[in-house]
């Protein structure tokens, strides 16, 4: 193995963003987590979880697990992986062949061999497979306009509800409902895949309905929140601040994870929609400072969750909330840089260079214990690849929006 090159030169002054070491360190662990993560692909077809080692784990296949691995490997295609049509193929032919209902439409949450695991229709799940089969139909996969079409025409009949801009959580296999839960997460990562159906079919409709859950949760929510983001609310989207369920989807209190993403997501959108005069910049920049101040650690890191006012909730540190950081943070610095936006992304890669990144096997351990040491208390594994690629990916690139489109027509930065 080659030794790792440093995060950037000693002497470099300036924005990290434009340093080619920095740049090819970058892309130096873009390769490594593509190359770790093939292993993933199974024999006979569908994924496994891959423990620190890349050795499987027996269990169910997850849907969230099955339409990253299309999505980042359709990046990985973009960018030239050769090995990456292998990912998205056996993707695309899992989510069709078994985690698509055949009988009452829609996707089921987890399969195991040919049955069933979990039937659950969550929002959270379908807008993943939204975002799958966007980013396979930007690399022109065959099967991605019959993908595109079904996932789309679910969410229409099922989730989005026209009249709050917003979309519904959760129903059983046979889409009978069983609870009243509305929520934050569904819906940004709905804002998310609904981009990227825009950039690959150019529909407006996607573009409109992303800034509509965008109004509501960053025009009126964040702001009459002091900029922390509620996560639970009830059918009538009132805020349900007693919430608290799943630990790892749904925990009490506030995410401050999601607010990066949501700054990251609202330039997106603010770029595709052709840069208007809307405080967007602003919004994102009031959304990421909050974040950070609140959730920052004394030795480094972002805890998990925060109380209502702020406090720290849960300490937990996971490797998502920092990737998304560095992603919220790089795309500041593309459009309006400050320059405490070039501190926080250079602690940021420090922190995550030092404990999550790992060099040796490739990769991000996705936790870490008070001594800032991996453990495996939360997460069997290294569960994904989706924050930490997009985390070293999207800082290469000059635009922040189109990256699929972007990647095929960027060479590989040379080694300085």
């Amino acid at each position: 193995m080659t030794e790792p090159i440093p995060l950037a030169a000693p002497q470099v002054e300036g924005h990290w963003l434009s340093d080619p070491v920095h740049r090819a360190w970058l892309w130096e662990d873009v390769q490594s987590q593509l190359r770790f993560f093939h292993r993933s692909l199974r024999a006979e077809g569908g994924f496994d979880v891959l423990d620190w080692d890349g050795v499987p784990i027996p269990g169910p296949q997850e849907l969230h697990t099955t339409t990253r691995l299309v999505h980042s490997y359709a990046l990985g295609h973009a960018l030239g992986d050769d090995k990456a049509s292998r990912i998205v193929d056996a993707g695309m032919e899992v989510l069709w062949r078994k985690h698509r209902d055949p009988d009452q439409g829609g996707y089921f949450w987890s399969v195991e061999g040919g049955n069933v695991a979990d039937g659950t229709k969550l929002a959270y799940g379908h807008v993943f497979v939204l975002l799958a089969a966007s980013s396979a139909r930007m690399i022109g996969h065959p099967e991605s306009d019959r993908l595109l079409d079904d996932i789309t025409a679910v969410i229409e009949r099922h989730f989005w509800d026209d009249d709050r801009g917003l979309l519904r959580d959760e129903f059983a296999q046979d889409w009978s409902a069983f609870s009243s839960y509305r929520g934050m997460n569904a819906n940004m990562h709905g804002v998310e895949a609904l981009l990227a159906a825009h950039e690959a079919t150019g529909d407006a409709i996607h573009l409109e309905r992303a800034g509509r859950i965008l109004d509501f949760f960053v025009g009126r929510m964040a702001p009459a929140h002091d900029w922390r983001l509620p996560e639970h609310y009830t059918e009538d989207w009132e805020v349900d601040p007693t919430y608290q369920g799943n630990p790892m989807f749904r925990p009490a209190g506030t995410t401050p994870g999601h607010s990066l993403e949501f700054a990251r997501l609202l330039l997106q959108h603010w770029d595709l929609a052709g840069r208007p005069d809307t405080g967007a910049v602003a919004q994102a920049q009031h959304l990421m400072d909050r974040a950070l101040s609140d959730a920052w650690l004394e030795d480094g890191g972002l805890a998990y969750t925060l109380d209502r006012d702020g406090n720290v909730a849960i300490e937990d540190r996971y490797w998502w909330p920092v990737a998304e950081a560095i992603g919220a943070v790089a795309t500041l610095i593309k459009v309006a840089p400050r320059p405490e936006d070039e501190t926080w992304y250079r602690r940021l890669w420090s922190f995550a260079d030092r404990h999550f990144i790992d060099n040796a096997r490739g990769g991000w351990y996705p936790e870490i214990g008070p001594d800032g040491a991996p453990v495996a208390r939360q997460f069997r594994g290294k569960p994904d690849i989706y924050h930490s690629l997009q985390a070293s990916l999207l800082p290469t690139l000059s635009g922040i929006s189109r990256p699929i489109e972007e990647l095929k027509n960027k060479p590989a930065p040379a080694k300085p």
